[in-house]
């Protein structure tokens, strides 16, 4: 079997289709009443690294699952009018998953370039 795409394609595709914004233009967005960030970080990640004060955990996953809202684990944290902002170690699973949610029909979804250590960087607060 030959790949056509690798995940490099992928996430470049990605990055080409979604906005990226910066630590520093997320960390301003995080007191928004109707924003959510969203960490698509594993568990095991979360876990030994914390999360961004404030930001829902919901693993790549089960991302779009918990997105739909005519799915039964749906959240409504992730429901229509709440603007997105989704983060990872780096910036290329969250990538995808901004893709993801904008391919559903989600309009208002960034994702933060640098991921977790740039949102850390530019002092955002960490909870467990």
């Amino acid at each position: 079997m030959t790949m056509t795409k690798t995940v490099k394609d992928l996430v470049a595709q990605a990055n080409r289709e979604v906005v990226t914004i910066s630590a520093e233009e997320a960390l301003e967005r995080l007191s928004h009443p109707d924003t959510t960030f969203v960490d698509v970080r594993e568990g095991e990640e979360v876990a030994k690294t914390g999360r961004i004060a404030g930001a829902l955990h919901v693993p790549r996953g089960v991302l779009e699952f918990q997105a739909d809202p005519a799915s039964p684990t749906h959240r409504d944290e992730l429901g229509p009018g709440r603007r997105l902002v989704l983060y990872c170690a780096s910036g290329n699973r969250s990538a995808l998953a901004a893709k993801a949610l904008v391919d559903m029909g989600m309009e208002t979804v960034v994702h933060v370039g640098g991921g977790f250590p740039a949102l850390k960087e530019a002092g955002g607060s960490v909870t467990a």
